[in-house]
């Protein structure tokens, strides 16, 4: 068995029963327990049925196996029996409310084509998509019916460090579907990497996560680790928490939740529902790690939800900021675990005009602030440097290379397999970013940098602007640059808001955002579009699709 392996089937071994420890699902309806030990005898069974030679044919190593399932209780031994089976896991997005189904449905058939899957394992509430696959010549299985399989529980296949053992999709906004190749090394360094940097412990950490498993910090860093350790873990789904966002801080109240982790998005969602909250709602008394990560971490964010947990028992040092990515397996860098979140104060003019972090009092006008993401994990390396590759110093802003054991060997794309690396092991993120006192700081996406005058501007810097005018939805704004690589390069903000329709208002938006905006970067936006709460384009994991929302501009 490969090392990761190993360290899930060590977890079952010593879980005996569903005390402290195992697999919480159903909540808040239908709460169940299992323990490890019976969620691994579980997909010994499916796996079992799998490999059978009744099926035609049947998984074998190597074979890659979609998932498109929302019910962890049916998930979580799915993606074990697949592993068990020599296979690798293929996560399928899920559609959100505001998802055009049919084009859903088509980019699914293209991914399964793209990843070779000639099987796809059906759960609620997916199960009208089998005459589509079955329409298009693609196996499928049912979940609840592999999982009640009167087989005998038999052996894994044996797997080694370079065999597949997820196919990661991106979630970026690119028209072609893309993979990242995750072997069980990766998973297994990844795992341990994050294991010493967050001081986990299975006997005494409880995980709560209602994140998709379908999004890299779902399956690795809220399944996949919990699972490898033996911790006790508590899942629902993002749809769960999206319906009532207050079970999140309860069900860490209820089962003692050590650990848990977020976009920031979800931080500023929780950090409302608790300044409404009577007296004695929650108990976050026992959370001690709260990772924020996933997309840019927001430092007021951060305070206003520490400032309204703390009636709640929140310790101030319990959130972190984390940068990772799919490409990693999951994690690059933590901040310090206990440290709580560190801010720089930098010069807004210098890091725009110059690329310096050059650091300034919070008080200064113009001053922007940066949550600090810790250095780089055990085992990973983070480089600073310019548009020829050279090295940078500290507080130089330039692009963002890693290199490390949990890196992919590369992306599997619709034309073949894409190498990743270049020859000397680095991986270009993509993000713009510096270090300072050996932790990481990013600034944003290298794509989507607006060039104003000389000047570099982040999206986020116009955002976070916008966001701060009396009716516009938090977090829900959006800078699109026009005109790109252009001399005349410029930009809009759209905004979502429910004032949508009233003229008055949206004047008032149209106006304040705009002020606010060049009081931020120094220019104003050439447009701003009021639009419906709901309206911007965004990921499956939530991300804003800035490219995409462009279109909301024609």
């Amino acid at each position: 068995m490969s090392h990761f392996t190993e360290m899930v089937a060590a977890a079952a071994a010593a879980d005996h029963g569903p005390g402290t420890r195992g697999l919480v699902t159903g909540e808040p309806e239908a709460p169940r327990c299992r323990s490890w030990r019976q969620v691994r005898e579980c997909a010994l069974r499916m796996s079992t049925a799998l490999r059978s030679t009744t099926e035609s044919p049947p998984v074998r190593r190597g074979d890659a196996v979609a998932v498109l399932a929302a019910s962890p209780e049916s998930v979580v031994p799915a993606v074990q029996a697949v592993w068990l089976a020599g296979a690798s896991v293929t996560m399928l997005h899920q559609p959100t409310p505001r998802t055009d189904l049919e084009v859903w449905a088509a980019d699914t058939l293209r991914v399964t084509r793209m990843i070779g899957a000639d099987l796809v394992l059906l759960g609620e509430p997916f199960h009208e998509f089998a005459p589509v696959l079955a329409e298009q010549g693609i196996r499928f299985r049912d979940l609840d019916e592999l999982s009640r399989a009167e087989t005998a529980p038999g052996e894994g296949v044996p797997t080694g460090e370079d065999d597949l053992a997820l196919l990661q999709l991106t979630s970026g906004s690119s028209a072609e579907p893309k993979a990242v190749r995750i072997t069980h090394g990766n998973l297994h360094h990844n795992t341990r990497a994050i294991t010493a940097a967050a001081l986990l412990s299975p006997e005494h950490d409880v995980a709560v996560s209602w994140l998709p498993l379908f999004h890299d910090m779902g399956m690795g860093g809220c399944l996949a680790v919990p699972m490898a350790l033996g911790m006790r873990l508590v899942k629902v789904t993002p749809a769960d928490f999206l319906a009532r966002p207050s079970l999140w801080p309860e069900l860490i109240g209820r089962y003692g939740g050590t650990v848990t982790a977020a976009p920031n998005f979800a931080y500023a969602i929780a950090a409302r529902g608790m300044e409404r909250a009577e007296e004695g709602r929650f108990d976050l008394s026992t959370l001690r790690f709260a990772l924020n990560g996933a997309e840019p971490v927001d430092p007021g964010t951060v305070e206003r939800f520490l400032t309204a947990g703390a009636g709640f028992g929140l310790r101030p040092e319990c959130v972190v900021g984390a940068f990772g990515m799919a490409e990693a397996t999951l994690a690059v860098s933590f901040a310090p675990a206990l440290g709580g979140m560190s801010v720089d104060t930098v010069d807004s003019e210098e890091l725009r005009s110059h690329r310096r972090a050059v650091p300034t009092d919070a008080g200064t006008s113009g001053a922007r602030r940066f949550a600090m993401l810790g250095p780089p994990l055990p085992g990973m390396e983070v480089l600073v440097v310019d548009e020829s590759g050279a090295p940078l110093p500290e507080r130089s802003v330039g692009g963002l290379l890693i290199r490390g054991a949990a890196v992919t060997p590369g992306y599997l794309t619709v034309d073949g397999p894409v190498a990743a690396t270049d020859g000397n092991g680095w991986l270009d993120t993509g993000d713009e970013g510096y270090l300072v006192d050996g932790q990481l700081v990013v600034c944003g996406r290298r794509k989507e940098v607006i060039v104003l005058g000389g000047r570099n501007v982040h999206p986020a810097d116009i955002e976070r602007a916008a966001c701060t005018v009396r009716g516009v939805r938090a977090g829900n704004a959006a800078a699109v640059r026009r005109d790109a690589d252009t001399r005349r390069e410029h930009f809009a903000v759209i905004v979502e808001s429910r004032s949508v329709g009233d003229e008055t208002e949206e004047r008032r938006l149209r106006k304040e955002v705009a002020a606010k905006v060049f009081g931020e970067v120094g220019a104003r936006p050439a447009t701003v579009l009021v639009v419906a709460p709901g309206s911007l384009p965004k990921t499956p994991s939530g991300k804003l699709r800035r490219g995409a929302g462009a279109e909301l501009l024609s």
